[in-house]
C-alpha cells in the first residue's frame, strides 16, 4: 500500500505512466481505455506524457451501466455478473480495443470509498476489476484496494497497480 500524502508518491506514478508512453512510443504499440471507477484518471496521465498523441487512440469514461453498454458491453454481461466483476472488465476492453483498433486495451471497474446505491449488492468498496486485452490476449485482475483519503488517491492507486500489470505483459 501506498500513502499518497505527499507529492512525491504520485510524482511516482505519473514518472510509471511517463515510462510507459515512452516505452510505447518505441514499440510503436497504441492503447486505449474505457474507464468506471477511475473516472478517465488513466486516460489523464498517459495524456499528461509530451508525444502520447503517437500512442493513445481515444479513451471512454462510461461511469454508467448504460454508458458501457453504448460503447459494445453486452448489457447481459452485466444483468448475469454485474458492473462489477471480471467479466465486465473483459468485455470493457474487448470493446474499446475494438472501437480504436488499438493494440492496448484497460477495462475498468469497480467501488472505491463507498457502496454504490444502483449497484448495492455486488458493491463493495475497495474491491476493483481490470482487464487488459494486449493485440487480442486479455488477461483480468481483481484487487482489494486499501482505504483511501480520497477518491483520487483511489484512482491512483488503481492506476498504479494497473501500470505494473501492463509493464508485464507488453516487456
Amino acid at each position: 500500500m501506498h500513502n499518497y500524502d505527499d507529492c512525491c508518491n504520485q510524482d511516482v506514478i505519473r514518472n510509471e505512466y511517463n515510462k510507459l508512453v515512452r516505452l510505447l512510443i518505441e514499440r510503436k504499440l497504441t492503447i486505449t481505455t474505457m474507464e468506471s471507477a477511475t473516472g478517465g484518471q488513466i486516460a489523464s496521465l498517459i495524456t499528461d506524457t509530451e508525444g502520447s498523441s503517437a500512442v493513445i487512440k481515444g479513451a471512454f469514461v462510461t461511469y454508467c451501466n448504460e454508458a458501457k453498454i453504448m460503447q459494445g458491453v453486452p448489457s447481459e454481461v452485466i444483468d448475469k455478473y454485474s458492473v462489477y466483476s471480471e467479466e465486465t472488465v473483459i468485455e470493457m476492453a474487448k470493446a474499446v480495443r475494438k472501437k480504436y483498433s488499438a493494440d492496448i486495451s484497460i477495462g475498468v471497474s469497480g467501488t472505491t470509498g463507498n457502496i454504490d446505491p444502483l449497484n448495492v449488492e455486488a458493491s463493495t468498496p475497495g474491491k476493483v476489476y481490470f482487464a487488459i486485452d494486449y493485440l487480442g490476449e486479455i488477461k483480468s485482475f481483481k484487487v482489494n484496494v486499501p482505504p483511501q483519503k480520497s477518491r483520487y488517491l483511489y484512482k491512483m492507486e488503481i492506476a498504479h497497480r494497473i501500470y505494473l500489470e501492463i509493464i508485464k505483459i507488453i516487456k
